[in-house]
């Protein structure tokens, strides 16, 4: 079966399943693993946003969205080429990926006959549902089963460690500028590292909000964890936020391979949040997944 993955989540996804070699089309941020964005093609683009600071990025994004533009681009002809089986896009949203009507649309006036799977979760267990569509679809389903089983038993082990012990409370910041709560599946992976998520939106949309309404809630702990960014950029961003947060302990973490794509490293994150939240509980995390920032 050719595989074409029109968003980085998926990419990994098919990585874990091990139908990599499948795998024929990918996007401009399929970064992990490494070599997808390497072997493959590349069918969707988009603008490079690095030098920008986050508010010039949001105001960006605001004015494309409010123009009807898409913030992505579509090779059409590239995508024909690859004759693809199965294409794995999303609706999910629309600043983070093409949305799946483009792709349909597209197959048709390329008269491409692909089956096209839309993976749109808002929370941790509809993530690892995800996994099971994509074996589902892709004719691996015992691999899929399998892989899921190994995070869950991941998930369980995290649970029984921190189980009875006092939950910090956890303002997680999904971008600073303008701040933006944490929504979808990013509280689950608080509540499942021991912590209580607070001024958060379990399995609804970030929306925008204020750093006064933020600190009302009272974190003992923030992630600083925006969308786009690994560690170093998180890092640069979280010494932003520390005047916001005089009495909590802000720490950084790499937000997109552990926090804001929806495929397997989302339980690394758990493990990561976990080592933050109750140190002496669970095996420190690995170099690079987190920071603590300080004045």
């Amino acid at each position: 079966m050719r595989l074409v993955s029109l968003l980085p989540s998926a990419t990994e996804i098919v990585y874990a399943l091990g139908l990599g070699d499948d795998l024929v089309g990918v996007t401009f941020e399929c970064d992990e693993p490494a070599r997808a964005r390497v072997d493959k093609a590349v069918v969707v683009g988009g603008r490079d946003t690095r030098g920008l600071t986050p508010a010039a990025i949001d105001a960006y994004v605001r004015e494309r969205v409010a123009a009807g533009d898409d913030l992505y681009t579509l090779h059409a002809g590239a995508l024909a080429a690859l004759d693809p089986d199965l294409i794995l896009t999303q609706d999910l949203c629309r600043v983070c990926a093409l949305p799946a009507g483009d792709v349909d649309a597209a197959l048709a006036h390329l008269g491409c006959r692909a089956d096209v799977l839309s993976l749109d979760p808002h929370t941790l267990d509809e993530v690892l549902a995800t996994i099971t569509a994509v074996g589902e679809r892709a004719g691996v389903p015992d691999r899929a089963a399998d892989v899921v089983a190994g995070l869950r038993r991941r998930l369980a082990a995290i649970a029984s460690s921190v189980r009875g012990r006092t939950p910090p409370r956890v303002v997680v910041v999904e971008w600073v500028d303008p701040p933006f709560t944490a929504g979808h599946w990013v509280p689950d992976l608080v509540r499942a590292a021991g912590g209580e998520p607070v001024a958060a939106r379990p399995g609804g949309r970030s929306v925008v909000t204020t750093w006064g309404d933020l600190a009302a809630a009272a974190p003992d702990v923030v992630l600083v964890a925006p969308c786009g960014y690994d560690l170093a950029g998180a890092a640069e961003q979280a010494r932003t936020v520390l005047p916001h947060f005089p009495g909590a302990r802000v720490w950084a973490i790499d937000a997109n391979g552990l926090v804001v794509r929806p495929g397997p490293r989302l339980v690394d994150g758990v493990a990561a949040i976990a080592a933050i939240l109750h140190p002496d509980a669970v095996p420190p995390a690995p170099e690079g997944a987190m920071v603590r920032v300080t004045a």
